[in-house]
């Protein structure tokens, strides 16, 4: 290029038109480029519409004409020889190209050949095992609990149609113990899930249905007890969550009966008696807090059972904590523990039972001015029969 690039701004540009519609000189020396001959192509939404007094596709400011800051035709390469180029109309109406042609893929390459990973699981989609439909259960429970009412039903039908054998039955007790005692806080919705299978998995094959197995898989543990409560920390903490998910499933777990109302596994009621006696065996603060933990969960029932039957189980376990409380070397916290685990006992495990109503006074009915109506006085103030002192002495101010 043999122009200085110091110019002024404008100079060197022609306002004329070109000699011949279409064609215009582009560079230097015996290099040209051949513009499209045809009609212009259709101006852009943007733009202004042609008019009649514009016909070379040159813009009109002020009655100057110019040309359009971005021409619509093609420009090619300056060693390109004009022979050689073609227009864009010629170029698309000799393609083969279509829109509705089917997908390009290399000849190597198969559409239908399944992509797996190099764990030998497919890379596109992997069935849901019945290990991951219930973690995601029992996740969704958890994180949910208020709904449990209301998707429990549609969560068993979905599990029924996976347990078909004794094989997945026997799985699905598994992992339902498991995470009832491995999930903190969740062994109460774990035994409310066990009491709905027992009752609605209809499978029963020669092993035992849902409940026989469930109670199996704890006599498993049960017999561990002696080992684990002696065991390292993490050994105890796991003997732990599974005495109290045993403690939920004595009061959800409801066994059927033909004879009567549905009852309580009475199985059940023996091994949490044997697992107090294997806590206070070894009275280290862990095993004291479990202890306590278990009581005030089940206590009322344990002794309401105990004494319909006549036996004195829980003043026998009451008397050990005492032995306890005076004797073991258990941290300070843990006793204090212990002497109010005694005193809620002495009150009937905190329940109040309501006096007959000829014989309830004020002094040995606690809730005898609950059901009262209320009253108000004149300035809007509330008051019931438990304030007569307060009521005499307004109306004294308000007669003086």
């Amino acid at each position: 290029m043999t122009e200085n690039f110091d110019r002024a701004p404008g100079a060197g540009r022609a306002r004329t038109k070109p000699r011949s519609p279409g064609l215009a000189d582009v560079g230097d020396g015996d290099a040209t480029s051949v513009f499209n001959q045809r009609e212009p192509l259709r101006q852009p939404l943007t733009s202004p519409p042609l008019t009649e007094n514009n016909p070379n596709n040159s813009d009109t400011i002020g009655g100057e004409s110019r040309r359009p800051s971005k021409p619509h035709q093609f420009i090619h390469n300056h060693s390109t020889p004009a022979s050689k180029v073609k227009s864009v109309d010629s170029l698309v109406n000799s393609s083969i190209l279509s829109a509705n042609a089917p997908e390009f893929y290399p000849a190597s390459f198969s559409p239908y050949e399944e992509s797996v990973s190099e764990d030998g699981s497919d890379g596109y989609y992997t069935e849901m095992t019945l290990a991951e439909l219930v973690e995601e259960f029992l996740s969704y429970l958890n994180s949910s609990p208020g709904s449990f009412e209301t998707d429990i039903e549609h969560m068993v039908n979905m599990l029924s149609s996976w347990v078909t054998t004794e094989e997945t039955l026997q799985e699905l007790v598994e992992l339902i113990y498991t995470q009832s005692t491995a999930i903190p806080n969740f062994s109460y919705t774990g035994a409310r899930l066990c009491n709905f299978l027992s009752h609605n998995l209809v499978l029963s094959p020669a092993s035992g249905n849902f409940r026989q197995l469930l109670l199996k898989r704890c006599r498993t543990e049960y017999e561990q007890r002696d080992v684990a409560v002696r065991g390292d920390l993490e050994t105890q903490k796991k003997f732990h969550a599974y005495v109290l998910f045993l403690g939920e499933l004595y009061l959800r777990l409801e066994v059927k009966s033909a004879k009567g109302p549905p009852s309580r596994a009475e199985i059940l009621l023996i091994a949490l008696r044997e697992l107090m006696n294997t806590l206070f065996s070894n009275p280290v603060d862990g095993n004291l807090i479990c202890a306590v933990k278990l009581l005030k969960l089940t206590g009322s029932v344990l002794e309401d059972v105990w004494k319909e039957k006549g036996k004195s189980d829980m003043d026998q376990l009451v008397q050990r904590i005492e032995n306890i409380v005076l004797d073991a070397q258990c941290s300070r916290d843990v006793k204090q523990m212990l002497l109010r685990l005694v005193e809620l006992r002495s009150s009937n495990w905190g329940r109040v039972h309501a006096a007959a109503a000829s014989d309830a006074t004020p002094d040995n009915d606690p809730n005898y001015f609950m059901n009262e109506p209320t009253f108000y006085t004149a300035d809007g103030t509330p008051f019931t029969a438990a304030d007569p002192g307060e009521l005499v002495s307004r109306w004294t101010r308000k007669g003086a």
